[in-house]
């Protein structure tokens, strides 16, 4: 993106354009990624201990929505209403401080954020996902930085893209109860091909001079059917290398080896060797943790290569959900049909240039339902 579209956009999220008066409805969405090389690094503080430390990733246009339907200036307009189009989930409460005095949520994400943005009317919040359930390709988080960009507007809050990015992995922490990166929020707020390089004093985002249709002219994606929380998996990682697990730091210091080549790869348009790294990048993985594959990840990756993919891997924490592979752009159509004998679903995708937006506009009825739906 350049400076003169960082701008616009930062304008369409000003305060000044926050307002929502009633009968108002606030969009927003943020795309998900694919994780290319050192994913686990990005939680605190595993990445103090491996110099050069950064995660290399890519958003995509699998997105997590939201709406804000602003309540009309009526009698019972402190209701707060929570839905979950994709997980088939609501809660209703007649005001904030009901949902503030909640022990637990059926949408924990949802009213963890709704509580922080604190906002003083009532509204319906509806989401919605593009990435299966566990998929591995940061849909919750890209969904808590759609929610932050959309209550922003509701509050007239700061329209800090980086402040969405600690507050939704602040909040998914809580959620989770266990640490949680922040790879995953990057490319949901900003998009494109990127960089997030980890150090002392926390991450900066680096934008790859990368030919976004080159690149996604070499990814597949397909979901595998079985998800798991991620957050597990990276839980057993966070707790070996802190414990003093040799083997896991070792694996760690050459994931982050290999991020700093695929960089490098990428940017040089050198595909075969981004496939050889994707590669050995998965081989470390399936070291530091023996269940991130499965079965089925197993023969996926498998019969994609002799299909001609350069490489696969699961993305995130793995243990089921999504992979992703690359390929040559002339092998995609004979991958696809042996991913699809072998158990996955192709999750038709490119390569998501811009990162959050949200919109504004008024509502043009009560009984329409928000395009989420």
């Amino acid at each position: 993106m350049t400076d003169a579209e960082r701008s616009r956009e930062t304008r369409n999220l000003s305060p000044a354009a926050a307002a929502a008066p009633s009968g108002m409805r606030i969009e927003g969405r943020a795309p998900t990624r694919i994780d290319l090389a050192g994913g686990t690094l990005d939680i605190w503080p595993l990445y103090l201990f491996h110099e050069g430390a950064m995660t290399v990733n890519c958003a995509i246009t699998r997105y997590a929505k939201c709406c804000v339907d602003v309540a009309e200036d009526v009698m019972g307009s402190e209701n707060i209403t929570l839905r979950s189009v994709d997980t088939r989930r609501e809660e209703r409460f007649p005001s904030l401080v009901a949902l503030s005095r909640a022990r637990s949520y059926r949408l924990p994400l949802l009213a963890r954020l709704v509580k922080v943005f604190h906002p003083c009317r009532g509204f319906t919040l509806t989401t919605d996902s593009e990435a299966p359930a566990g998929a591995g390709i940061g849909g919750s988080s890209a969904m808590a930085v759609a929610i932050c960009a959309a209550l922003a507007r509701l509050t007239k809050a700061n329209p800090n893209r980086k402040e969405w990015i600690r507050l939704s992995r602040d909040v998914e922490a809580i959620v989770l109860g266990v640490p949680t990166g922040t790879q995953d929020h990057y490319p949901a707020a900003f998009g494109g091909v990127m960089a997030v390089v980890l150090e002392a004093g926390g991450e900066r985002r680096e934008a790859l001079q990368v030919d976004p249709e080159e690149l996604e002219s070499r990814l597949v994606l397909c979901y595998t059917g079985k998800p798991r929380r991620s957050g597990i998996n990276n839980w057993k990682i966070f707790q070996d290398h802190l414990n003093g697990g040799r083997s896991v730091r070792r694996n760690l210091d050459e994931i982050a080896a290999i991020a700093r080549a695929m960089r490098k790869a990428l940017e040089s348009s050198d595909w075969n060797e981004a496939g050889r790294l994707m590669r050995e990048e998965w081989s470390f993985r399936r070291r530091t943790l023996p269940g991130i594959s499965t079965a089925t990840i197993d023969g996926i990756v498998l019969a994609a290569r002799r299909a001609g993919a350069l490489a696969g891997k699961a993305c995130g924490a793995g243990g089921g959900g999504c992979v992703a592979l690359m390929i040559p752009p002339d092998a995609r159509v004979r991958v696809e049909r042996v991913i699809e004998t072998a158990g996955g679903q192709i999750l038709p995708m490119r390569i998501a240039r811009r990162g959050v937006q949200v919109r504004t506009q008024l509502r043009p009825s009560q009984t329409r339902r928000c395009p989420t739906q």
